[in-house]
């Protein structure tokens, strides 16, 4: 098992949960976060401090392309260990559906 990050992430990336993670699993993409699944130790100290509830368990119904999603993006995004500053809009684009097909971005953030 490893935890994901979902759609929720996807321009809210609020960062609570890279300050937690002891194994520094996160990655940075310009408009979301995601985890390397095989540096994750499932932990899940991640899962509830994140404000939009975007990190799950891999083991919960219909998350396969969200693992695919973090293999990808962590193996090519830079990783990040230190909260930054979530976008102007976070607060807003909160619970917005189908936040993957409308503003997924495939860019990387900057990382620490």
């Amino acid at each position: 098992m490893t935890y994901v990050v979902t759609d929720n992430c996807i321009r809210c990336k609020y960062m609570d949960c890279v300050e937690v993670c002891p194994v520094d699993c996160f990655y940075e993409g310009e408009n979301m976060l995601v985890i390397n699944p095989n540096e994750c130790i499932d932990c899940g100290v991640c899962e509830p401090e994140c404000p939009a509830e975007a990190i799950l368990p891999d083991t919960e119904n219909g998350l396969e392309k969200w693992l695919e999603l973090n293999t990808k993006f962590s193996a090519e995004w830079p990783n990040i260990t230190v909260k930054g500053e979530a976008p102007a809009d976070a607060d807003d684009m909160r619970g917005v559906e189908n936040k993957l097909e409308q503003f997924f971005s495939p860019e990387p953030g900057s990382g620490d």
